[in-house]
């Protein structure tokens, strides 16, 4: 465990340092970088870390090899051990490629006590795989109840559509992690899951009154409170029946009245990324941090310019409007979790401990498990077109030529097309092949909706009224069957994966033609 320093002697700007957590590459190398707006070059981020004494990293894209040194690399830099981020709510391998990826959370949801099994062992795994490269901080469980199907941001990420579900399955999960030294996180309090925007891109307003709020939203973070919970992360949603001005990340009412004291949260509030379009038109970059701290947050995700952010909280410390007490404060909280979280460097032989046969083992069963299917199978005719629909072809790393959902259809006698829902191109009147089609797709952020777009759903009519459409797979959104199980006739069989993963796409495709 690494030796924390005495923050009391500090500077202040050294101190407010360490309530920063910027976002980092998680590639090794500058020429790496997919997004240089948010991801500084490794020059500048050895600079914050090691110069300004910034407090925390979030580490988005790369392979977990590339993970397990680039920690290292980092708490190397580093003036102080820093918390070790990452937004990996369906396992390690949702973010980085060869640690395991779990199914969405929200496939659970239907599992009963069986699911509450699977929910602490995804804990378990996630926390296990996390340790071995160095991250200390889970950026989970989504603790949202998903009751609004129009959710293009949280949807599958939420353990379910109701509180109790939610409730149990994020309690679950929490205590699964806790059999490891990581640090947990709920989120998006106090909930973004009855909302149809997506807050990377604008304000949300969560319309209902307090007395619903109490009954179906806020439970689920009682619980995770209950269970040890370490974190909780606000959300850049406007809720009127407690603030009808500040979003919860920069109300005090949410965060410190509600989420502090009715609550009795005692660990890390954590805002959620200051960058995202919700509050845009809120306040000013440099002012954001500051509302935030005002309104209760200890920890600041991703200012826009963090040498700017800590200088406009010291002058509002220097001025009066903040106290040098406020800051301490969430020093304390800082190091009682850095206390907790395991600092050290990735194991040694961490590659034994990643995509285990357990971790295979309980993902192929939540996905057989969860599995839907509609209609009479397994299809005895094969052969025709394979028609692949993606929500973004620029954005789809898990799609390749050697995909099951590519290269199994193709033994069949399959010719491939692939489409993407954002670049397709209106059909052409010819008859079309015989089709299967396959669709990934899902609620994520910046997407800014969920599902099938208009283009999808008239090519899905027109190959149902050419009787071309032997069947349909969807990878991702279970709100897709609603419209399919309307549209499609009963002739034509389809089935529905929570999963996007290879793992996935393979049981639904032995499903649909029988092979065993």
């Amino acid at each position: 465990m690494a030796t924390l320093p005495d923050y009391t002697q500090w500077q202040l700007e050294e101190q407010i340092a360490q309530m920063i957590v910027v976002r980092a590459s998680g590639h090794l190398f500058d020429q790496q970088i997919r997004y240089p707006q948010w991801e500084p070059t490794n020059e500048k981020l050895r600079y914050w870390l090691e110069s300004l004494n910034v407090g925390g990293v979030i580490l988005l894209g790369g392979s977990a090899p590339e993970i397990a040194q680039r920690t290292q690399q980092l708490q190397g830099w580093a003036a102080t051990p820093l918390l070790m981020a990452a937004d990996i709510e369906e396992g390690v391998g949702q973010r980085f490629a060869g640690a395991t990826w779990f199914p969405p959370p929200m496939a659970l949801s239907g599992m009963g006590e069986e699911g509450k099994a699977y929910a602490a062992k995804m804990g378990e795994l996630t926390a296990q795989e996390a340790i071995a490269l160095g991250i200390n901080w889970l950026f989970a469980p989504v603790v949202d109840v998903n009751n609004n199907p129009d959710n293009p941001v949280i949807n599958v990420r939420a353990f379910g559509e109701d509180t109790q579900t939610v409730s149990e399955l994020t309690t679950a999960f929490i205590d699964g992690a806790h059999r490891y030294p990581v640090l947990t996180t709920a989120k998006h309090f106090p909930g973004h899951g009855d909302t149809a925007t997506d807050s990377h891109l604008s304000l949300p307003v969560l319309t209902v009154g307090a007395d619903r709020l109490n009954e179906v939203e806020l439970p689920p973070f009682k619980s995770a409170i209950a269970q040890g919970v370490d974190a909780v992360m606000s959300a850049h949603i406007l809720v009127p029946a407690w603030d009808d001005v500040f979003p919860a990340t920069l109300s005090s009412t949410a965060l410190t009245q509600q989420l502090r004291f009715n609550l009795n949260f005692q660990g890390l509030i954590v805002t959620d990324a200051l960058v995202m379009g919700a509050l845009k038109e809120v306040a000013s970059p440099e002012e954001l941090p500051i509302f935030a701290i005002e309104a209760g947050a200890d920890i600041i995700l991703m200012p826009e310019n963090p040498e700017s952010a800590i200088a406009a909280i010291a002058d509002a410390v220097n001025t009066g409007r903040l106290s040098r007490q406020r800051i301490t404060a969430s020093l304390s909280r800082i190091w009682e979790a850095k206390k907790k979280a395991r600092i050290t460097p990735p194991t040694e032989n961490f590659i034994k401990e990643l995509s285990t046969p357990l971790a295979e083992k309980t993902t192929t069963e939540i996905l057989k498990a969860s599995l839907q299917t509609h209609g009479q199978l397994p299809i005895s005719q094969t052969g025709g077109r394979n028609l692949v629909i993606v929500d973004d072809l620029l954005h789809c790393d898990h799609i390749h030529e050697n995909s099951s959902a590519i290269a199994l259809p193709e033994k069949l006698g399959y010719e491939l097309q692939l489409l993407g829902q954002t670049q397709m191109f209106p059909q052409s009147p010819e008859k079309f092949p015989l089709t299967l089609v396959q669709i990934f797709t899902r609620g994520n952020p910046f997407r800014g909706e969920s599902g099938l777009n208009d283009s999808t759903k008239a090519l899905l009519e027109s190959l149902s009224h050419q009787n071309s459409l032997q069947a349909v797979i969807v990878y991702g959104s279970p709100y897709v069957g609603d419209w399919l199980e309307k549209t499609l006739p009963s002739n034509v069989p389809w089935l529905f994966s929570y999963g996007q993963m290879e793992k996935s796409s393979a049981i639904a495709l032995q499903t649909l033609f029988g092979i065993t």
